[in-house]
């Protein structure tokens, strides 16, 4: 169903290049939309999510509930541009204790908060595409005290919210170099780079260790 593509440590959710990006995922939409719109920045269309109530339009992986990711990958990556408004995403993952835990982070929260098996957290986005890095293991970790084994799926396992483009969601066996990343992966195509890279965003840094 996950297909590793251009390189051993690389495995691919999404991506625009595509012809059907959404072949593996539900989408739901009340108010507002989502559909490809060509960026003015990449040059190349990409999946936009808009929405006035949040949590209203979102895409969610796998599309069928039954299913879960299994994806043992510790590195979550993914590509984003910054539409000035809210913007939360989501991931479920099974830790060494066989415990289910649900990671959220949004540009609408200000503090880091843990509960029992959710844990929510801000995210803070730079001007236009944004790279946002999250080491599940590190955040498993600093939140549960407890190991990552596998990011899961059961009604959130992930979960992207409006508003915002999406052009890369993958994961990875550890934090690549752009210059180590096959060219479909970065954040900015080399032939197309007009604006200076963004650094990554952390999310996980907002929980003390």
């Amino acid at each position: 169903m996950f297909k590793d593509i251009s390189h051993s440590g690389l495995l691919s959710l999404f991506s625009n290049l595509g012809r059907n990006p959404l072949m593996i995922w539900h989408k739901e939409v009340r108010n507002g939309h989502i559909k490809q719109v060509m960026d003015n920045d990449t040059k190349s269309m990409e999946l936009e999510l808009e929405e006035a109530i949040v949590i209203a339009t979102y895409i969610t992986c796998p599309a069928d509930p039954k299913m879960t990711l299994g994806i043992k990958l510790p590195f979550l990556v993914v590509v984003v541009k910054n539409l000035k408004k809210a913007f939360t995403y989501e991931v479920q993952l099974l830790d060494d204790k066989n415990n289910r835990r649900r990671f959220r982070a949004s540009t609408d929260h200000s503090t880091t908060r843990v509960k029992p098996y959710i844990c929510t957290m801000p995210l803070r986005l730079g001007d236009d595409w944004n790279q946002i890095l999250f080491n599940l293991q590190s955040i498993t970790r600093r939140a549960y005290g407890t190991n990552y084994i596998e990011t899961l799926r059961v009604r959130f396992s992930f979960q992207i919210h409006a508003n915002c483009r999406v052009s890369r969601v993958y994961f990875s066996d550890r934090v690549y170099s752009e210059d180590e990343l096959p060219a479909e992966f970065k954040l900015y195509r080399p032939s197309r780079t007009r604006k200076q890279r963004s650094r990554p965003s952390h999310p996980e840094q907002t929980l003390r260790t």
